[in-house]
This record gives structure tokens, sequence and C-alpha cells, in this order.
């Protein structure tokens, strides 16, 4: 069991800017991952709601950072899908922007969980969010969402190949998940419970 309450998490606010960002205090995590791989899928299966996150069938719907409390101290951030080629480009520039300045800029950042399609791990978008992510120091945990999708053999097959490309990489880690059936989840919500110091 985790330390942390998950399904307590709360709608906070949906931030296209800065300043419309919660005060700078406690612990975050935040979710990141190309458009269309379950980000918002898994930040619901995690909390145990069914609506948390917005869904869509649509990638690229997340078009602001949107922070969801869990106590006074907490809160899970769900960032803007990334490398969703159909937005116009203006938004596009301003969605780079506004996640490059949280991630090299929150001080209660803790860590970020990068959900990946197992069947399409480590696009170039996602090797370019890890690189963020060393650059600031902060730690990942990466699902390989869907896994349900393949056979087990080939879903512990891909599971693999993607820690052993991973391996010079310090502070990253990586698990099956797959919000259908559930799979990953505990081991998933220890992973957030830790980043966020409980």
């Amino acid at each position: 069991m985790s330390a942390i309450d998950f399904t307590k998490a709360r709608y906070s606010t949906a931030a296209h800017y800065p300043d419309q960002w919660p005060c700078d205090q406690g612990a975050e995590v935040a979710f990141a991952g190309r458009s269309n791989v379950g980000k918002s899928s898994a930040i619901n299966a995690l909390t145990n709601q069914h609506s948390l996150a917005r869904t869509s069938k649509t990638p690229g719907r997340t078009q602001q950072i949107v922070f969801f409390q869990i106590d006074e101290t907490i809160r899970l951030v769900d960032l803007p899908g990334y490398g969703y080629a159909k937005a116009p480009k203006n938004l596009r520039k301003h969605w780079e922007e506004l996640v490059s300045r949280y991630l090299f800029q929150r001080q209660c950042l803790r860590g970020l969980v990068i959900p990946m399609d197992i069947r399409r791990p480590l696009t170039d978008l996602d090797r370019t969010m890890l690189d963020f992510s060393r650059q600031v120091g902060l730690p990942v945990h990466i699902l390989l969402t869907k896994s349900d999708k393949l056979k087990r053999g080939r879903a512990l097959n891909a599971h693999q190949a993607v820690i052993r490309e991973l391996d010079a990489r310090p502070a990253t880690t990586v698990q099956l998940f797959s919000a259908r059936n559930r799979q990953g989840m505990e081991e998933a919500r220890d992973r957030v419970s830790r980043f966020l110091g409980a």
C-alpha cells in the first residue's frame, strides 16, 4: 500500500500562465507524455476516479497545466501532451514555453511520471523530456501504458528493452502499466508516494 491516499485528489486549477499556478510550496509530481499515450487515464486510475483528468479520443486535449490537490501540501500535475502536430503553431509554442518554464522553475516539483505507449516507447520527444529532467535533476518514473494490448512475453520483452536503453540514465525507473486492468497500480502509487516524500 502506498503512503498517500490518492483517491482524495481533487481538481484545483487549470493554468494557461505561470501566475495562475498554485503557490510554489509543498510537493508536486507531474505527469508528462506524448498525446494519446494514456496519460489522463493513468491519473484517473491512480486516483481511482473516472473523470478527474479529462480523457479524449482527440489527442492534445489538455492545453493547460492542470493541478490536482491531494491535501494541503501535495499535488499531482497534468502537463499538456506533447507532440500533437495538428495544434496551431502558436499554441504549440505557448505549450512548450509554459512546460519548459514549469520544469525549470518550479521548486516544489519532486519528480516526473512519463507514460509511454508500450508499443511505441522512447520516441525522440520522450528522449527530449528525459533530457529536460536530467538537466533539472528530477527523478523519472516511466509507465509503459496499455500493456494489456500485448501478450505477456512481448510486454516483458518491451519492458526489458526500455530498461536496457535507459541503463545509463540515473534516477529513471520503468514499469508495466495498464489503466484498463489495473496492472502495476500499487507499484506506480508507491513510486509517486516516494517522489512526494511519503
